[in-house]
């Protein structure tokens, strides 16, 4: 009889989700106390941090972030992925995890999708 194996077409693990989640608060708790040196990050721009996903085996994380209204986000993206040892320090001493994932941040494109869906019914509507 072979052997079960884990299928791509499954989602996340619990586990992917928990450390996500774990990771996303740390990353939003970082956020706000700042303490950035890269003017993009210090000018008080918004930014939400969406959802974390981990990869399979826990080595990496990507977060999705947006900033309140998608503005400046061609600044504030590389800003964030160059402060990402910052964000690295405070995960490794807030989790216990045996591995520390490689964080990468990412523009969230949901919201932007979700309003061109909205869009597309509304029009739906006016036929």
């Amino acid at each position: 009889m072979p052997r079960k194996t884990p299928s791509s077409k499954k989602g996340p693990t619990q586990r992917q989700l928990q450390v996500g989640e774990e990771i996303r608060h740390i990353v939003v708790g970082t956020l706000q106390r700042g303490g950035f040196d890269d003017p993009a990050l210090i000018d008080g721009s918004v930014i939400t941090v969406s959802e974390v996903r981990v990869s399979p085996d826990l080595k990496n994380a990507t977060a999705y972030v947006m900033t309140l209204g998608g503005k400046n986000m061609a600044e504030v993206l590389p800003a964030l992925n160059n402060a990402v040892g910052h964000f690295h320090h405070d995960i490794s001493h807030k989790t216990r995890l045996k591995f520390m994932p490689r964080l990468k941040f990412v523009e969230d494109t949901s919201f932007a999708y979700a309003e061109h869906i909205d869009h597309l019914l509304k029009e739906s509507q006016k036929r």
